[in-house]
């Protein structure tokens, strides 16, 4: 689960982005002031920041620029989000080390869209790292799932989607992930795409994975998604 940290001093338009941010998957911190969105990043580093230009005090625009003087949040992903929408206000804000500009009013599946994006082009996965899990092997520079079976690799055919779907949940094993997630993190700005294309999916999945006996490895935990789960064999070695 991706952790925003939403620094914006109107309560009804924090309220409001936390709202669909928190139905989209998303952990959602919130911040009044340039103050508290620093202690914030201090105690835990989100995933990204959606930082408001306007703040009482020192301003979103001064607190992107410190941020990206230290090592620790040079890479921190920001959003700026303003009520300015003239054309230099956005280059200043771009240039304060912003990664995108949205001008309010915005609606939610834009600015969902614009999170996704900035959180791909900030933290793609290891593209070019083969990831081995209880014997499944995942090489994403040569596109082949392969297992060992009887001393002979076995190669896994998976089709694109199942590829980018397994990919991800390699990744990150042990950790549930909702459909919603899945759908952002896999399939990316597609927005319309209905959740329960991801259960085909799973289930394509794993039928690709059942004749070299990893099927069971995708797991379905109910009521919340599902996960791709480390042997036990793999968790003690």
């Amino acid at each position: 689960m991706s952790r925003v940290l939403v620094v914006e001093d109107e309560s009804a338009i924090a309220e409001l982005v936390a709202l669909n941010l928190r139905h989209s998957g998303y952990e959602v911190i919130l911040a009044a002031t340039a103050d508290e969105a620093q202690a914030a990043v201090d105690r835990v580093l989100p995933d990204l920041v959606l930082l408001d230009w306007m703040l009482p005090g020192q301003s979103g625009l001064q607190l992107a620029k410190r941020w990206r003087t230290q090592a620790r949040t040079r890479e921190l992903p920001v959003i700026m989000l303003t009520a300015r929408n003239e054309e230099v206000d956005k280059i200043v804000g771009l240039d304060a080390g912003a990664d995108d500009y949205l001008t309010k009013p915005f609606s939610p599946k834009e600015l969902l869209a614009r999170i996704r994006a900035v959180l791909r082009r900030k933290a793609p996965e290891a593209l070019d790292a083969a990831i081995d899990i209880g014997g499944l092997r995942l090489d994403p520079a040569t596109h082949r799932v392969t297992r060992v079976v009887d001393e002979h690799p076995r190669e896994v055919k998976i089709g694109p989607t199942e590829f980018r779907l397994l990919h991800f949940l390699m990744a990150h094993p042990e950790r549930v992930h909702s459909r919603a997630q899945l759908l952002d993190r896999v399939w990316g700005d597609h927005v319309f795409i209905e959740e329960r294309t991801v259960d085909v999916h799973i289930k394509r999945l794993r039928e690709a994975l059942l004749p070299v006996d990893c099927a069971s490895l995708i797991e379905t935990v109910r009521g919340s998604g599902y996960r791709l789960a480390r042997p036990v064999d793999s968790l003690a070695g």
